[in-house]
């Protein structure tokens, strides 16, 4: 039976002697979430493999989570953060390749966030490299998402929660359309994920399954990968088992299909 992988968690550490935080980061809470805190919610929901987010407050400073890959080989996979402003991003990258690295999250940080040599070098080195940009975007990154991928064709891209459409708990068919309209970019792959920050944001989260359907309609369950995001998820009275069974109880998904959403996809992008 192929593993149930959770294909975006986030952990850090109170030990900031060891792993020290960046300047004028803000805390978050739980004030620490480590493997094992993650473990208690993952592992009795069947969940076998996982995929690491660097956490935004360490920046540039993968250790916190290549330490964790380290100290659980094969169960975690890693997405990185690398500075696009830096002298070679496109070698940070290949560095923590070598250490498993297989992805690296690029977040809109100006109008023209895509437009800098750093940000087209660290594509370019995705597409022959076969490393994923993971794009933590709102509906209105998309359009510029489009021509990097236009630009790029050969450069995997992962769309982080939805392009959180409906994070003001609105799903709009427009924000959906222009969604869904990447999917004609073959290699670009959809999270289903942050369920608690979408439409209702309440439990069973039946009210996103109408946009999982729109699309998965165009994207297909080897472009679909379901995520939780903790520790949000399990924050502020969430729990971790409803975001798993959405996906996994659909009656429209046959046991192949519901196999590539829940593990076989994150598995061919983050674990290969």
């Amino acid at each position: 039976m192929p593993p149930i992988i959770d294909a975006h968690v986030h952990v850090w550490t109170d030990d900031r002697t060891r792993y020290p935080r960046a300047a004028g980061e803000r805390d978050y809470e739980p004030a620490r979430f480590n493997p094992a805190d993650l473990f208690a919610h993952s592992k009795p929901a069947g969940v076998s493999k996982i995929v690491l987010i660097q956490m935004s407050f360490y920046r540039f400073d993968n250790s916190y989570m290549l330490d964790a890959m380290r100290a659980h080989p094969g169960v975690f996979g890693g997405v990185g953060i690398v500075d696009d402003a830096g002298p070679d991003p496109a070698a940070a990258m290949r560095d923590l390749a070598r250490q498993g690295v297989r992805g690296f999250r690029i977040v809109p940080n100006s109008k023209n966030w895509l437009d800098t040599p750093g940000m087209r070098a660290m594509w370019r080195a995705g597409g022959e490299q076969n490393l994923s940009m993971c794009a933590l975007v709102g509906p209105d990154a998309l359009l510029s998402l489009d021509r990097m991928c236009m630009d790029f064709p050969d450069t995997p891209v992962v769309i982080d929660h939805f392009a959180r459409i409906g994070a003001d708990g609105q799903l709009r068919d427009a924000d959906i359309r222009r969604l869904c309209a990447l999917a004609r970019h073959r290699h670009l792959k959809v999270k289903a994920s942050a369920f608690y920050a979408l439409g209702r944001k309440q439990a069973p989260y039946h009210d996103l399954g109408p946009l999982f359907r729109r699309v998965y309609e165009d994207f297909g369950p080897r472009r679909m990968m379901w995520a939780s995001d903790c520790p949000f998820q399990v924050a502020n009275g969430h729990q971790y088992q409803p975001s798993l069974d959405l996906i996994r109880n659909m009656s429209a998904l046959s046991a192949e299909e519901r196999d590539w959403v829940l593990g076989r996809t994150a598995e061919a992008t983050f674990f290969s």
